[in-house]
């Protein structure tokens, strides 16, 4: 008798279906970012800093050459042509990393490489082209310049990059590949970062095969793991671990509960039939939230939190309701516990539809399309078993609830698979 209580309040629940705005305000107020750690800088690409980076050096620190030839003072050139050369008296040399030892006189130059450090003394470079050197073996060997440059022309300034002080990256920002070059430049070896989370994929159904088997009899080949586990990498998962559970409330209580990650990922047995013991677990366990979603299709979704606050995301077996549940909460929320932005990452483009696209008030729709010449076409295939709709779609139309779908002619944005 307590099962079929627990039954009957669970469905009658699950006829409230929740809408999607209010289901994810839920997550938005109960899932924030994890807590942060330092990592060394060439792990740090797309992590997100969780504090602001300053230069403790300028870079450059010391003025350097922006070209091949001669570091000189400038003035010293003032009314060289080429008919009319000046004269200097060759000192020396500055290399990368073997800079010039003395000062550059009034009417003396140092043979200069970019990079180089620009000699004390010295104010500009003049270009190898508007330049002749004398023979080496000359007893004093002298270069001519046959173009006048202004002081600080192709000299690389102390900080003209960047000033010590100044914020090389701010908390919150997704690390790219320059800011690890700009962080390395100012001597940084290693960023706090905000943790990334780890996720636990229970994949619940006595029918179903690990990925790599043929199907057989009455068994499926499990594909929800695969895109699961894809999708939630994406996000920014550190890591993500598949446990293949029956279809028996005991052994969804043992996995549900025992698993350690940061979000819990039940995939299947969210429903309110004989065999969906997950929602039933995590009420008895911990709280579920939500369950019952009005979104076409993943109407069956849900989730709700373990005592200790994870959360844990009831997506429905079948692989495209699986696969639109996730991009609506579980998604955004894994996002965010890293830090990043909870904004489904998808590419955008604005169309026109070229075939009417069917809603129903009171429900959001996720809707497979085609884009043929900017033209939206609705597959005509939509059911939430059928995974290679989703392969033979470029993307996704969201309908809002408020809205009955789309008529030929208007345009809408559409959320690309790639």
């Amino acid at each position: 008798m307590e099962g079929r209580v627990r039954r009957d309040v669970r469905m009658r629940g699950f006829r409230e279906r929740t809408s999607v705005e209010a289901a994810l305000a839920i997550l938005e107020a109960r899932v924030g970012r994890l807590g942060d750690e330092r990592v060394p800088l060439v792990e740090a690409c797309g992590r997100v800093a969780s504090e602001e980076v300053t230069a403790s050096v300028s870079v450059p620190h010391f003025a350097r050459a922006a070209m091949d030839g001669y570091a000189l003072r400038g003035e010293a050139t003032f009314g060289a042509t080429a008919f009319a050369p000046v004269a200097l008296q060759l000192v020396g040399a500055s290399w990368p990393g073997r800079p010039f030892g003395g000062a550059v006189g009034a009417r003396e130059a140092v043979r200069i490489t970019t990079g180089a450090p620009v000699p004390e003394g010295a104010d500009a470079v003049l270009m190898a082209e508007y330049a002749d050197e004398e023979p080496s073996n000359a007893a004093r060997p002298r270069v001519w310049a046959r173009e006048a440059v202004p002081p600080g022309k192709h000299v690389a300034q102390v900080g003209e990059d960047l000033l010590a002080g100044a914020a090389v990256v701010a908390a919150g920002r997704k690390l790219r590949p320059q800011d690890l070059g700009v962080l390395a430049s100012t001597g940084v070896g290693s960023v706090r970062v905000i943790r990334r989370p780890s996720v636990h994929i229970l994949v619940t159904g006595d029918e179903l095969l690990p990925p790599g088997s043929i199907p057989e009899g009455a068994r499926i080949v499990d594909a929800n793991s695969l895109v699961l586990g894809a999708l939630a990498r994406r996000d920014g998962a550190a890591e993500v671990t598949v446990t293949y559970v029956a279809d028996r409330r005991e052994a969804v209580r043992a996995a549900m509960g025992g698993a350690p990650e940061d979000v819990v990922l039940v995939s299947g047995g969210s429903s309110v039939g004989p065999e969906d013991h997950a929602p039933l677990v995590l009420a008895e366990i911990g709280e579920v939230a939500v369950h019952g979603v009005a979104v076409r299709p993943s109407s069956p979704a849900g989730f709700g939190f373990l005592p200790d606050g994870r959360a844990v995301f009831l997506l429905p077996g079948n692989p495209v309701s699986c696969l639109c549940a996730y991009e609506l909460f579980a998604g955004p929320s894994i996002r965010g516990l890293g830090g990043l932005p909870r904004a489904w990452p998808h590419r955008r483009r604005r169309c026109t539809v070229g075939r009417r696209i069917v809603s129903e008030i009171g429900r959001m729709d996720y809707v497979r399309v085609r884009i043929e010449e900017e033209r939206v076409i609705p597959l005509m295939t939509s059911g939430a078993s059928i995974l290679t709709s989703t392969t033979r779609a470029d993307g996704v139309v969201l309908v809002p609830a408020d809205e009955e779908g789309y008529g030929e002619g208007a345009e809408v944005e559409v959320l690309l698979y790639d």
